[in-house]
């Protein structure tokens, strides 16, 4: 006799959730999936938004993307400072994380200057690292106090991508810290105990405990420092603008200048379909590494 009524029961407690859901969803197709499929859609067009209007082209803007040198440069500019920012982005937190972690002096006010970076807009961090970097800027004042020769840094195709890599660690550093910090909370401090009676050392600990327990921040921290990284645009806009020789030139940066220079809108969202392919790629092994730790 209850039967009927657990029904009406469950799709009632349906009917709510999919109401309180239905704000979300609307926001999200309106300002994610409708996006998503309408750059989709557009990058197997061309032409512009004016009289003359698109057209379809299918797979040509791709087959542009391949064949095109400059592009290719681009991407092989973006994979070199995406894994050159992501290494040391995960490295340096995770070692101060670890020594903040203890009783030190003055620990709240370290993790808290660490932090400044990741709330400071990147756009004003960008102008600070030119001026610091610019020929006549403090760094090259340095170098002539200790007898060496100024660098064109900025201008120079060795050392431009480089300082853009410091701006990207230095801005990412305190947000990785919070999260190895966050991460370092949850490993039972039992472990520890046990390992220091057992005759482990900080090393043996670290290796054996803090690592392996830190295996789902270590992936989470890789991908989002990875996403951060490629979807980078304040860094070469503001300070070296692509240059010099398009040594600087990252994907993101490459879509707004074919976009909204060149006006090929259907050649840049093909690119920002492969970047926005890579993204995906990258999430999903986010995902499968951490359905494989929680199993």
């Amino acid at each position: 006799m209850n039967a009927p009524n657990s029904v009406s029961s469950a799709n009632r407690d349906a009917l709510a959730a999919w109401l309180f859901l239905a704000p979300a969803l609307v926001l999200l197709g309106i300002f994610v999936l409708y996006p998503i499929g309408y750059l989709f859609y557009l990058s197997f067009t061309q032409g512009s938004f004016t009289r003359g209007g698109t057209y379809w082209v299918g797979l040509r803007n791709y087959y542009r993307l391949l064949l095109n040198p400059d592009f290719r440069q681009v991407l092989g500019n973006t994979a070199y400072f995406t894994l050159a920012t992501v290494i040391p982005s995960i490295v340096l937190p995770l070692g101060l994380a670890v020594l903040l972690n203890r009783t030190v002096a003055l620990r709240d006010l370290l993790r808290t200057a660490y932090f400044i970076p990741s709330v400071t807009s990147l756009v004003a961090v960008g102008l600070g690292f030119r001026w610091l970097f610019q020929n006549e800027g403090p760094v090259n004042g340095l170098l002539s106090a200790v007898g060496l020769e100024p660098i064109a840094w900025l201008g120079n195709t060795t050392w431009a991508m480089p300082v853009l890599i410091l701006l990207s660690i230095w801005k990412q550093l305190g947000f990785n810290l919070v999260v190895f910090l966050a991460g370092l909370q949850t490993i039972p401090q039992n472990r520890y105990e046990a390992a220091e009676l057992d005759g482990a050392n900080g090393w043996q600990q670290f290796w054996h405990i803090t690592l392996p327990g830190l295996r789902p921040t270590l992936v989470f921290a890789a991908v989002t420092t990875a996403i951060f990284t490629l979807r980078s645009f304040e860094q070469p806009y503001v300070m070296t603008g692509g240059g010099p020789l398009n040594t600087t030139n990252l994907l993101v940066f490459y879509v707004y200048q074919e976009a909204f220079a060149q006006f090929d809108f259907g050649y840049a969202a093909a690119a920002a379909t492969l970047l926005l392919a890579i993204a995906l790629v990258l999430v999903y092994i986010q995902l499968r590494i951490s359905r494989e730790t929680d199993s």
